[in-house]
């Protein structure tokens, strides 16, 4: 039998859990319109992009997926109902008789060993004609690029080389690995945001919105080499009547 002080030894070894907080992903969110009324942020964090799509449109219930107790505590503060378990498993019963106008998976799916079976399963979850919305890093951005011809391929605790990380993705590739036909998910729109680097152009010479537009055309006309994240809206289709 294992004793009180052993357990307590063990719980004291184990990692601390990682609250992912964060300003949520306003460029993400904007991709959703208000007719979004009801929202399953997948991956949810802390709630931060709840936070967001609720300054946004009071209106919106918002409910959230994550794997962390201390997260679900936190977000519940902006949040309808935030369940936790693992992506990986089963849904739980009483969600998923539940349906959604948007789901929202906003850096989470890089995190999973199969994020296209992942999408798959969760886009059930929406109304005919509801959008997934979808944010990855961009692993082939230039910071990335400039990293890698210097040698350094380190594990982080955040960023693209997060060490939670098990797939990568690139402007190239992310809609093509994630939207196969069986998630019944039709692309809408594939964009980035990211930066243009100007390093003393932008913090002394060059105006706010000058290097803002620069910014812009960069990641319009490269997005696979300024784009830092790579933002998919995804439709699910409607089925048609039959006869």
């Amino acid at each position: 039998m294992v004793s009180r002080l052993e357990k307590a030894a063990a719980r004291a070894s184990e990692p601390p859990e990682r609250i992912y907080k964060n300003n949520g992903n306003s460029p993400l969110l904007a991709l959703l319109t208000d007719e979004a009324g009801m929202v399953l942020d997948i991956g949810c964090g802390a709630g931060d992009n709840a936070y967001l799509l609720r300054s946004k449109n009071p209106g919106c219930r918002v409910h959230g997926i994550t794997h962390s107790p201390g997260e679900a505590e936190i977000a519940r503060t902006w949040m309808a109902a935030c369940w936790v378990f693992d992506l990986e498993g089963d849904i739980p019963e009483e969600l998923s008789s539940m349906r959604f106008d948007a789901i929202v998976l906003s850096h989470v799916l890089e995190h999973l060993r199969d994020p296209a079976e992942i999408l798959r399963k969760f886009s059930g979850l929406l109304r005919p004609g509801g959008h997934a919305v979808i944010a990855v890093p961009n692993v082939l951005s230039w910071s990335m690029r400039w990293r890698f011809m210097r040698g350094d391929f380190e594990y982080r605790s955040d960023g693209v080389l997060d060490d939670t990380h098990l797939r990568f993705f690139t402007y190239l590739t992310a809609d093509r690995y994630l939207l196969g036909k069986a998630s019944g998910l039709k692309l809408v729109s594939k964009t980035v945001t990211g930066s243009v680097p100007q390093w003393w152009l932008r913090r002394y010479l060059l105006p706010r919105n000058w290097t803002a537009c620069i910014d812009a055309l960069g990641c319009r006309i490269w997005p696979n080499l300024f784009g830092d994240q790579v933002l998919l809206k995804a439709v699910l289709a409607r089925r048609e009547s039959p006869g």
